[in-house]
């Protein structure tokens, strides 16, 4: 399409030029050269003012007003003709995005692109799920549309948005938009339009948490609460080198794993994992090890030796594994 309209701009400009520089050089008779009609010709397209090159006759100035009407009236409607054209295509490009979107079958809808909806659309782009994305500002949209995600530049809030991305066929719903308020109706009006789509709500406040369950979410995330306990987490177990949560929605019971440095541990040096008694005293297993050199092996065999130079994966119940902490790591 631009190029298209560039050709149409140097064409016409091309074919003004040569007839305003030969009737120039017509009318000016021997005075005028070819240079002084070119010349003639682009001073008075540009209306630069420099003055004439020639005394103008009467049929010269005639001939200055054709070449002025033409070249701003011609210049204004191809500039009109692109501006046209462009609309066309990005009607196109929308109606296009559109008919993709409703043609998806168990993808994922993401409403609202801020911090954490870019990082939720970059890990489902690397493990190529399908999904869209909805928000209406321009700059965000701008970024998505250049790193190629499917998206609708809508209104979330709206029924008719969530319909456009095709919310009946949706496996899953994830809505980052930028308040409490906005982030309840959208779940409201998701959960009514699709019973079984399995709906992630962000919120900030408490009390907020409790309204999206009751609203039909299926699981509530408060980045700032879970941050702040992962937080306090690391800093009162300096063993802990990092610690994950795991919860389903069917299930009460919140699994978590934890990386455990054994630097001081003393009692599981040269200690098999079968002997460790990690199991039979604590209920934990451990799912993984981690090497000095970072070499990892998972799901360990049970006659594997624990050193204190070794990070180990533990994953259990929160319950359990705080008990183990407060005996062995206070």
């Amino acid at each position: 399409m631009r190029r298209l309209g560039k050709s149409l701009f140097l064409i016409y400009f091309f074919l003004l030029l040569s007839i305003g520089a030969a009737g120039y050089y017509i009318i000016g008779g021997k005075e005028w050269t070819i240079i002084d009609s070119i010349y003639m010709t682009i001073i008075t397209l540009s209306t630069v003012g420099f003055g004439e090159v020639h005394p103008l006759t009467q049929m010269a100035k005639l001939w200055s007003i054709i070449v002025i009407i033409f070249g701003v009236s011609g210049v204004a409607m191809i500039i009109s003709k692109i501006g046209t054209d462009l609309m066309e295509f990005k009607q196109y490009r929308k109606r296009a995005m559109h008919n993709k979107i409703q043609k998806m079958r168990n993808h994922y809808i993401l409403c609202g692109y801020g911090r954490t909806g870019a990082v939720i659309a970059k890990e489902l782009h690397e493990k190529k799920h399908k999904f869209v994305v909805i928000d209406n500002n321009r700059e965000k949209i701008d970024i998505i549309e250049e790193i190629g995600y499917r998206f609708l530049k809508e209104d979330a809030t709206l029924d008719e948005t969530l319909l456009n991305a095709g919310i009946e066929n949706a496996k899953g719903v994830v809505i980052t938009l930028d308040n409490d308020q906005d982030n309840l109706f959208v779940t409201m009006s998701a959960r009514n339009l699709n019973k079984e789509a399995y709906l992630i709500t962000r919120c900030s406040k408490h009390d907020t948490g409790k309204k999206l369950k009751r609203a039909g979410a299926s699981k509530v995330v408060n980045p700032y609460i879970a941050g702040g306990h992962k937080m306090a987490e690391l800093l009162l177990t300096p063993y802990v080198e990092d610690t994950v949560s795991l919860s389903t929605p069917t299930s009460t019971m919140e699994m978590v794993i934890n990386e455990i440095s054994l630097e001081s541990i003393d009692r599981y040096d040269g200690i098999m994992i079968k002997d460790s008694k990690l199991r039979e005293e604590y209920n934990l297993i451990v799912v993984g090890i981690i090497g000095h050199d970072g070499e990892t092996i998972l799901n360990p065999d049970p006659h594997t030796v624990l050193r204190l130079d070794q990070t180990i994966l533990l994953i259990g119940s929160k319950e359990t594994m705080r008990a183990f902490k407060e005996t062995i790591l206070a």
